[in-house]
């Protein structure tokens, strides 16, 4: 049985692992062409260096002995730790929550800092949040909190970090304006939705493996949960934007994916799948709105919308565990109010520390490097000022100004050209 309980854990953190593939999809689909390369090199560096910051360090503070229920202080570099696949499947978790902040920042940041920013959340700032929740020991377990799966260790913590790293590097150029709010389109919703949907499968070991062992009475039910909240959030998204804006939202919709699964995230082995509905559905307006007020009350640019998803519906999701809960804590089972009362202290702390550390961390981190690239590198795109490189090969071509008077079949005889030219010179 230990062997099967481990293969299902290393399973899970396979999933976690490919999630990060959905979530540059997403980010690099929401976003404009010209900063793909960079999209994509981000993530490839918050689960690496994040992966490894967090084996130095991380790991220990999250779950090393307590020192009065805050802080980890043993098992640094995994000195004394025999649980190794433990440990890799909550790698997998750090590295998680530390890329949310990618598509929140993404299109006008100077990748050393945000470098700087995925040091910090995985080597303190989550591990502390970890450590109070998740440990065994710390300080918010002792009085009660739930959170099976990290809709507030995870989601919470990396949209905190995300709103307020958004806020102190700014919009993006033409934004905001004249009293306006312009939307920048992002380039591919194709590839936002293949996002979308590894996320969603990722979030099968995201949440099924949290069980931490292959129970039968336990694993069916958190993923069966995890797949109606989704759901839920899918269509009550699509309904409400239909009602809200006239139409189905494409962008909107697939979020309410994402929505739904970071809802469902605390509870996940705590609800019916009738609760996982309803935490879902409710997730959608929670999530439209939120992206709205975030945007155009708040003026926060977040291109992907993550502090709304990660962030509004994290809250949410941690909140409904102290209604929905039918081990006899939830409002809605005869509980009472105790453990809402004991999720909302969780929450409020949580947002204090991150906002503290994060805001803290930023000003350190502009001491060497500025949090923003220059005017004239945002508008020429991060892929080729920092990465040397366009996304795609013809991307230059389309949008030469030379050719911007050219017909679309003009065009495609200059990229022919350009290709045979390639040829020539390659033969």
């Amino acid at each position: 049985m230990l062997s099967v309980n481990l293969v299902w854990v290393m399973l899970g953190t396979i999933l976690v692992f490919f999630m990060h593939a959905g979530f540059a999809m997403v980010e690099a689909g929401f976003t404009r062409s010209k900063n793909a390369v960079n999209i994509i090199m981000k993530n490839f560096i918050t689960i690496s260096l994040g992966g490894i910051v967090y084996f130095l360090c991380g790991y220990a503070i999250m779950f090393g002995d307590t020192a009065g229920g805050f802080i980890g202080t043993s098992g640094f570099a995994l000195n004394g730790v025999e649980d190794i696949g433990f440990f890799i499947f909550q790698a997998m978790f750090a590295a998680t929550g530390a890329t949310i902040l990618s598509g929140a920042v993404a299109e006008r940041t100077n990748i050393m800092a945000y470098i700087g920013v995925v040091v910090l959340m995985t080597l303190f700032v989550y591990p502390v949040v970890g450590h109070w929740i998740w440990s065994g020991s710390g300080w918010l377990t002792n009085i009660g909190f739930v959170d099976f799966a990290g809709s507030t260790v995870v989601h919470l913590t990396g949209a905190i970090a995300a709103f307020v790293a958004a806020i102190m590097i700014g919009p993006r150029l033409g934004k905001y304006g004249d009293g306006k709010v312009n939307v920048i389109k992002g380039h591919s919703i194709p590839l936002g939705a293949l996002g979308v949907f590894i996320l969603w499968l990722g979030w099968f070991g995201f949440n099924g493996a949290s069980t931490l062992a292959a129970d039968p009475a336990t694993v069916p039910g958190v993923i069966a949960n995890t797949f109606f909240a989704a759901a839920a959030g899918v269509v009550a998204t699509a309904f409400y934007t239909k009602f809200r804006y006239g139409h189905i939202d494409g962008s909107l919709t697939l979020n309410g994916a994402l929505a739904g699964l970071v809802g469902i995230t605390a509870g996940a082995a705590n609800v019916s799948i009738v609760g996982a509905l309803c935490i879902g559905a409710i997730a959608a307006p929670l999530l439209v709105e939120g992206v709205r007020f975030i945007e155009w009350k708040l003026k926060v640019d977040d291109p992907v919308g993550a502090v709304a998803v990660h962030g509004i519906c994290g809250i949410w999701g941690t909140l409904a565990v102290g209604l929905f809960d039918i081990g006899g804590k939830g409002l809605f089972y005869g509980g009472g109010i105790s453990l809402l009362g004991v999720q909302a202290i969780g929450v409020l702390a949580i947002i204090a520390w991150v906002s503290v550390t994060v805001t803290g961390g930023l000003f350190f981190i502009k001491l060497f490097v500025p949090l923003r690239v220059s005017k004239e590198e945002e508008i020429a795109g991060l892929d080729v000022i920092e990465h040397g490189t366009p996304a795609y090969e013809y991307q230059e071509i389309f949008k030469s100004s030379a050719l911007r008077n050219e017909t679309f079949a003009q065009r495609l005889t200059h990229i022919g050209k350009s290709q045979n030219v390639q040829e020539e010179h390659i033969s």
